[in-house]
Formats: C-alpha cells, sequence, structure tokens
C-alpha cells in the first residue's frame, strides 16, 4: 500500500470527520479510499457513454465563479436545452443544466467544470 499525502481546507477536513463518525469508518484515510472508489466507478460509468442522450448536470459554485460558469458553458451551446440558475446561501450558486445530444460532449462539459477550481460540486446524471 502506498502512502500519499494531501492538503485540505478546514471545512473538508470538518466534513471528513464527520462523515467518518456518521458512518463509522475507523479513520480519515478509509474515508478518502471511499470516496475515491465512488468516484472511480463514477468516472468508468461516465466513459461508456456513447451516442445521443438526456442528461442533467448539477454545479454548485460560488457568485464569484459565475464567469467561469459563463465562459464554459457558450462553448456547449449545441447540447444545452435549459439552465436553471438559483442563488443559495453563504453566497453560493446552484446551476441545473438540462443537456440532450451528443454523450461525448456532455462528458467533455462535465469535465471541464471538475478540473476548474472554482466549482464546489459537479454531478452528470443520465437519465
Amino acid at each position: 500500500m502506498a502512502i500519499i499525502s494531501i492538503s485540505l481546507n478546514e471545512k473538508l477536513l470538518e466534513e471528513i470527520d464527520d462523515i467518518q463518525e456518521e458512518l463509522g469508518f475507523s479513520g480519515r484515510s478509509e474515508v478518502i479510499r471511499a470516496g475515491a472508489r465512488m468516484f472511480i466507478a463514477d468516472n468508468k460509468e461516465k466513459k461508456s457513454l456513447k451516442g445521443d442522450i438526456n442528461s442533467i448536470l448539477v454545479l454548485i459554485h460560488s457568485q464569484d465563479a459565475e464567469d467561469k460558469v459563463t465562459e464554459i458553458k457558450h462553448d456547449f451551446e449545441d447540447i444545452i436545452n435549459t439552465q436553471i440558475h438559483s442563488h443559495l446561501k453563504e453566497n453560493k450558486c446552484l446551476e441545473i443544466f438540462i443537456l440532450d445530444g451528443d454523450a461525448i460532449r456532455m462528458k467533455q462539459l462535465a469535465k471541464l467544470f471538475q478540473i476548474s477550481r472554482k466549482i464546489d460540486y459537479v454531478k452528470l446524471i443520465v437519465v
């Protein structure tokens, strides 16, 4: 087994500790491993997507990331049917995109949001 070092902000560390206690994990490493397994499984599922599909893309980001969201989404107007924007607590925003079209384009869109450091949460749901 390899040992790695990661940096986490206090809020994320608190959330990991909460999950550890709530779900009964033996330690923080177990929580991180479970999260990594879930992320890997989700990624494998998305890799197999092909052809014309429908999906929903959910984002949560801070209000100051609005420019980045707009910049990315403009390159994907061919698959975005609807966008819903809502303001949440603590200067956060919720974006819901209803997508229709090529699965590869949807995966590209989700990936751009995932690798952006300005987006807190990204979830592509295939319907």
